[in-house]
């Protein structure tokens, strides 16, 4: 089954949020399969481990659908998702601060970026991606969390300066700063070696993709969101907290 579900591209997010909301849950497993690589990249981005982001992720849209009556429309539905799936991942790294000493190893490896080498990739990523792709992210985790973060959704989404500022909560000056930063960085140590697209890195396809989703969906069919209850009143006041 392909990463991206095939379907009819003249229908929006946003439609399918109304379908969703008029009781055609299945209509949700379209909008996670538009969205889970980027949900995915930007959970990883905050948290440099593959499991954990795929556990924020799910959490992430179990999150959404919940509270999905007070999406506003304000910014695309993907913003509003990948908001929720950042500050999820935020959650994650205080919870496991207040648990855990920080590994100052750890840290000062994010100070600098190391020397590019090939790591043994597993069989799905043998299937999925390139070696190019492997040096990418090896190169990407170096990079320091704030501006790891920007590059993900600039760089390797593709997403926009402001779309980018909502989602993590700072100016688009900001965004454009750890930006410029981050490029330097890695044009250190990867650019003029490689000359990789950014696209390549981190893909979240095949059985991780639809495992996630068929998680997500058996556990929402157990779900009684508010909004289930009784009839959809419009509230453009309603926020998601």
């Amino acid at each position: 089954m392909p990463t991206e579900i095939a379907d009819n591209v003249q229908v929006s997010d946003e439609e399918l949020v109304s379908r969703v909301l008029a009781g055609e849950n299945a209509e949700f497993e379209t909008l996670m399969r538009r969205n889970n690589r980027r949900v995915y990249r930007v959970a990883r981005a905050v948290l440099h481990d593959d499991a954990e982001a795929e556990d924020v992720a799910q959490e992430a849209y179990v999150r959404a659908y919940q509270h999905l009556d007070q999406f506003q429309g304000r910014s695309s539905f993907a913003t509003w998702l990948i908001s929720i799936a950042f500050h999820e991942a935020l959650a994650r790294v205080r919870k496991r601060a207040r648990h855990q000493e920080i590994d100052a190893m750890d840290e000062s490896s994010r100070d600098s970026l190391p020397e590019l080498s090939v790591r043994n990739s597993s069989p799905e990523q043998d299937a999925s991606t390139s070696e190019i792709a492997s040096l990418l992210e090896d190169s990407i985790d170096t990079l320091p969390d704030k501006y790891r973060q920007v590059f993900m959704l600039r760089d390797v989404e593709e997403m926009s300066t402001a779309d980018t500022a909502a989602c993590l909560g700072i100016s688009e000056e900001n965004v454009k700063i750890r930006l410029y930063r981050a490029r330097a960085l890695m044009r250190k140590k990867l650019y003029a070696r490689a000359g990789a697209k950014n696209s390549a890195a981190f893909q979240f396809m095949g059985e991780r993709c639809d495992r996630l989703v068929h998680t997500v969906m058996t556990r929402i069919a157990r779900l009684e969101p508010a909004w289930k209850v009784g009839p959809v009143v419009c509230n453009n006041k309603a926020r998601l907290s």
